[in-house]
């Protein structure tokens, strides 16, 4: 008969992913017992941490994948999503790293989802999106999820996804260009933030019905959303975005 001590393993959760921990379990290493056949992923999900904020897991030194089954007395370390780094060499968890980045938000982040389309990255929001819609257009689009609500990052089928720990929408933002190293890949102004179509210069004759008289008085370069149509130009809320993206890198004109 296996020994209560020998029936458990001991893991240790690295960086952010303390965060789903609780109090006294934070940035220790943690005994629990494990049942015949359990996984890596059932135990990890079963201490509160989404699979989809996980990139490496090493049991007793070396690479596993989620479907690893757990033995008495092993040693795990779990570590959060390495975006910044290519550890494509090393982790077992996904088929292959992200190299175009594309997001999918739940109905709670539409703020973010205006911020990041502002910053040129492709971002699908909608209200009336349900959980298993939002997993649904991650596999098929291959889309990053960004929610608060922790139970969405449980579906199985999701394999890239952020529990977003911000409430307030410009830290929101700030916390995920931080996350994934977004500045050399920003894009800003080449989205519509309505919509998230792409933008395109416009002829200011070929709008002319469609703007104001002082508008087009003041203002000589115009761009339409391929999408919804909607037409920009630097005006007072160019200003205004151009002041929370000045955060990230220098804009030239």
């Amino acid at each position: 008969m296996i020994s209560e001590r020998r029936s458990q393993v001991t893991l240790r959760f690295y960086e952010e992913l303390n965060d789903f921990l609780q109090p006294g379990r934070r940035r220790l290493a943690i005994d629990h017992a494990i049942v015949r056949g359990q996984t890596a992923k059932d135990l990890i999900e079963a201490l509160g941490v989404p699979h989809t904020e996980v990139d490496l897991i090493l049991v007793n030194g070396d690479a596993v994948a989620f479907g690893y089954r757990l033995q008495p007395g092993d040693q795990i370390s779990v570590y959060p999503v390495f975006e910044r780094l290519d550890i494509s060499k090393v982790t077992k968890l996904r088929p292959q790293p992200l190299r175009y980045i594309k997001f999918v938000l739940d109905g709670h982040l539409a703020k973010l989802a205006r911020y990041l389309r502002m910053l040129g990255f492709d971002s699908l929001h909608q209200n009336s999106y349900v959980d298993s819609e939002i997993a649904e257009i991650s596999v098929r689009d291959r889309r990053i999820v960004l929610t608060r609500d922790r139970g969405l990052l449980k579906h199985r089928i999701i394999t890239h996804g952020r529990y977003v720990r911000n409430i307030d929408p410009r830290k929101q933002l700030q916390e995920i260009v931080r996350w994934l190293d977004l500045v050399r890949t920003m894009r800003p102004f080449s989205r519509c933030v309505r919509c998230n179509g792409l933008l395109q210069e416009v002829n200011k004759r070929d709008i002319a019905d469609r703007i104001k008289s002082d508008t087009a008085r003041y203002y000589q370069q115009f761009w339409q959303c391929s999408g919804c149509g909607h037409i920009y130009w630097k005006g007072s809320h160019y200003l205004k975005m151009r002041k929370i993206i000045s955060q990230f890198a220098a804009i030239d004109e």
